[in-house]
């Protein structure tokens, strides 16, 4: 199905071609452009004009670029003044022509797993358009945009920052009928005073707000008074979710089961009984929230709930998987929460519960005790307290039903050192270096959970760990 022409890629960005051309899709990324696409020539680390080329040799429609690389036929260009501009305007134009309703994310925790959630629970009623990615900032979300077909029924967009004044304009251009916020957390520290500075950067998502629209805030936080004023003061209606009184959409039990949460609470002025098939408690009071959003677009509630109930959280963000560590002896397996994308002091806190909740199994392997293992990375960004709040994770509850932590990198050493001798695993300064042990460290029966920064590289050990297994007998190795 055609996305763009050449005569509407035009109109939309007021640039200029010299052909006629129909994309299906729209790419920033040459390794991995589908024939069809209309490729997309940011200039990031390196140049994207240096790849239209090869964009047109693998297929793509036409290159959005702001001059004719040399070699390459003027047929097939969109030729603007500048190409993130004109991805803006792309982006622009395909929220202008869509039918749909868009709801926003945002959060310092949870905001692909709760647009997640939201694709799952909205494809439920209608068709549903999302990044398939964590495409939530400058280019990523007018990318999101561009891509978005005309005829779909929901959008879910979300948006991210890292400097103040970055969420404004995003959700300006979203023009989201929901704007939700999922956590304020101490995250991006590093580039605000305090976080009351995040949460009014958060609480930016409502300038966007069509007119009529809902805000979906967090009613738990100790901003959560700023974020009620931001969205007062953009939306027709506010509605806020978490565990305590008084939230509209209430959480009041929470179940964490080994492979999944079980979640009593009021929504819709009524009880509801929900599941997600995942353990952690943050992921029940997401759930909430995305059931508030269902609530703010009129949607059916048992068809909700039930959809809910079918979400997991993909690689890098607590997707757990069996380890199997011998092809004959199947009772031998790990299991393996791979919680390696992102990590703050809340998101971290939130795995440490999920780990504390998994049940071990015993002899099984050499060590015959299962045990609960935790690999974590640095937690970057986190300003002039970040040696104290790593320093402050020995302390947490779920440390006492954890039996050993190895640490990754220098402010992990801070974490590493405060913790009781019998749980201080390794200290490395590199997720390299930690790979390599793995497989002296682990055993059948244990339960592993890996977290850590992006820029940790935490997934080295979540390969590693992964490279243990072994395909049974007669599999297709």
């Amino acid at each position: 199905m055609t996305l763009w022409t050449a005569q509407e890629g035009a109109a939309a960005t007021g640039g200029q071609v010299a052909g006629d051309w129909d994309a299906t899709g729209v790419s920033i990324d040459t390794r991995t452009i589908a024939p069809g696409d209309l490729f997309v020539a940011l200039k990031a680390a390196r140049d994207g004009h240096d790849f239209v080329a090869q964009a047109l040799e693998k297929g793509a429609a036409a290159a959005l670029v702001s001059h004719v690389p040399e070699g390459v036929d003027p047929a097939k260009l969109l030729v603007v003044d500048d190409v993130q501009t004109g991805l803006e305007k792309l982006g622009i134009a395909g929220r202008d022509r869509c039918r749909a309703q868009v709801v926003a994310v945002t959060g310092s925790v949870g905001k692909t797993s709760t647009k997640e959630m939201l694709r799952c629970v909205l494809g439920a009623q209608g068709t549903v358009h999302a990044a398939e990615k964590s495409y939530n900032n400058h280019w990523g979300v007018p990318l999101t945009l561009a891509r978005m077909p005309a005829d779909v029924d929901f959008a879910v967009i979300e948006i991210g920052m890292n400097h103040p004044g970055e969420i404004a304009p995003l959700s300006r251009m979203a023009r989201p009928h929901v704007a939700m916020v999922t956590i304020v957390a101490p995250a991006h520290l590093a580039a605000f005073e305090s976080l009351e500075g995040i949460a009014r950067e958060k609480g930016a998502i409502f300038e966007g707000l069509e007119p009529g629209g809902t805000a979906v805030i967090n009613g738990d936080l100790p901003v959560s008074l700023i974020l009620r004023e931001m969205a007062e003061a953009r939306a027709a209606h506010v509605i806020d979710f978490g565990e305590a009184a008084g939230n509209h959409h209430r959480v009041t039990e929470v179940t964490i089961c080994d492979a999944a949460t079980v979640a009593q609470g009021r929504a819709w002025r009524s009880n509801v009984l929900y599941k997600v098939a995942v353990p952690g408690r943050h992921f029940a009071v997401n759930g909430m929230g995305v059931l508030a959003v269902a609530h703010a677009l009129g949607l059916d509630r048992a068809l909700a709930v039930t959809a809910l109930g079918q979400w997991q959280p993909g690689a890098g963000r607590g997707l757990r998987e069996v380890v199997l560590l011998d092809p004959v002896e199947t009772q031998l397996t790990l299991e393996l929460i791979d919680d390696a994308y992102n990590a703050n002091p809340a998101s971290l806190g939130a795995s440490l519960e999920v780990l504390a909740a998994a049940e071990p199994r015993d002899g099984l392997g050499r060590v015959t005790h299962g045990r609960r293992i935790a690999y974590l990375g640095d937690m970057k960004e986190l300003g002039a307290g970040e040696v104290a709040m790593h320093r402050a994770l020995a302390g947490h509850p779920s440390m006492a039903k954890i039996d050993v932590v190895h640490c990754v990198g220098p402010l992990m050493r801070e974490l590493w050192r405060a913790l009781p001798y019998e749980k201080r695993g390794h200290w490395t300064e590199d997720s390299r270096a930690m790979a390599a042990r793995v497989r002296h460290d682990l055993d059948a029966g244990d339960v592993v959970l890996v977290k850590g920064s992006l820029s940790m590289a935490l997934s080295r050990v979540v390969d590693a760990i992964r490279k243990m297994g072994q395909t049974p007998a007669g599999g297709n190795g």
